[in-house]
């Protein structure tokens, strides 16, 4: 039998079951993951929906290189995760972050216990890494026009 098609037809002719290509897509797990967050999630979450902070749009759980973040901005190419006592010297943590990285986002990392005893200064830092996070070098400019106008 031949290979298939991108849209599972051998032929190539349409797709043979337009469904099958929606169950590889981390859409229910990540709700499952939305459906049951930590306290400190929750608080964060309060703190990031709506576009409250500094008019970024945060989504909960957002899926990258096959993995979950607990936030990300897209427009930022932002991660925010959120790790418990479980996360010390973490080397799934690590090599997470660095799969992540190789997909264009950078990933800030909070401990639970700071954002519960310093909240104001993990969303500056979250700010501060959005903002960095986006910098890019100006557009240049065009090149002067010619024929019309200039000799």
């Amino acid at each position: 039998m031949g290979a298939r098609s991108p849209q599972g037809d051998p032929a190539g002719k349409g797709p043979s079951n337009p469904a099958r290509f929606r169950l590889d897509r981390p859409t229910e797990r990540a709700r499952q993951l939305r459906s049951a967050p930590t306290a400190a999630e929750e608080l964060l979450w309060s703190k990031l929906r709506k576009s409250q902070l500094g008019g970024l749009t945060f989504t909960r759980q957002l899926p990258v290189a096959g993995y979950f973040g607990d936030f990300g901005c897209r427009r930022a190419r932002l991660i925010v995760e959120l790790d418990g006592s479980q996360h010390l010297d973490s080397a799934a943590d690590a090599e997470r972050t660095r799969r992540i990285a190789a997909e264009g986002y950078r990933v800030i990392r909070f401990w639970n216990n700071d954002l519960t005893n310093n909240l104001d200064g993990v969303l500056q830092a979250i700010l501060i890494a959005a903002s960095s996070s986006g910098e890019r070098a100006p557009t240049p400019q065009p090149p002067p026009a010619r024929g019309r106008g200039s000799q």
